[in-house]
């Protein structure tokens, strides 16, 4: 039987018309190929140092496989809030818990190199944890902990090796994660 926690691609999302208001539901796939505007997550965990843990993207992902990016990311279900979906997301990829506060959203729109539209209202999480996670291998390849300004470094050097939603992140927000 399929882990409930886990996403589910053919799970309807909520897309979003304006002033955030809910317009209808479609699958991710669909969303993420005609560029429809809709809600994500994303999570940022610290440790005590202030690294950032950070995930590889599963090689089974649809879309930015086994690419570095924050902690994890998803997005609200039917009657799911943001953070809600926060917390199964953090649960669901990297096999813990922890009190998250939200930190701020932005609107972004990317096309991927592979044809897919990222067009999000991304609502951004901060939370702490010490312990090394237990990663879900269907949604995660690896996990690292790696401090801010080393990642700023890196993404410099290898910016392909990451997601385009850190990279936003890290370039237009980095002060706000604090």
């Amino acid at each position: 039987m399929k882990n409930k926690i886990e996403d589910n691609h053919f799970t309807p999302i909520p897309i979003i018309g304006e002033k955030n208001k809910i317009v209808g539901f479609e699958k991710k796939e669909k969303i993420h190929s005609e560029g429809l505007f809709h809600r994500a997550v994303s999570i940022f965990i610290f440790n005590k140092k202030n690294d950032l843990m950070l995930q590889k993207r599963s090689s089974i992902k649809y879309h930015s496989s086994l690419l570095w990016s924050n902690t994890c990311c998803s997005h609200p279900r039917k009657n799911e809030s943001v953070l809600i979906a926060a917390h199964r997301c953090l649960i669901g990829e990297m096999g813990f818990d922890c009190f998250l506060e939200q930190k701020f959203c932005f609107t972004y729109y990317e096309v991927l190199n592979n044809g897919l539209i990222e067009n999000e209202l991304d609502h951004v999480f901060v939370g702490f944890y010490e312990k090394s996670p237990v990663i879900n291998y269907k949604e995660v390849e690896d996990w690292k902990w790696r401090s801010l300004n080393k990642l700023v470094e890196d993404i410099h050097l290898c910016p392909n090796s990451y997601t385009i939603w850190l990279k936003i992140i890290l370039k237009n927000y980095i002060n706000k994660l604090n």
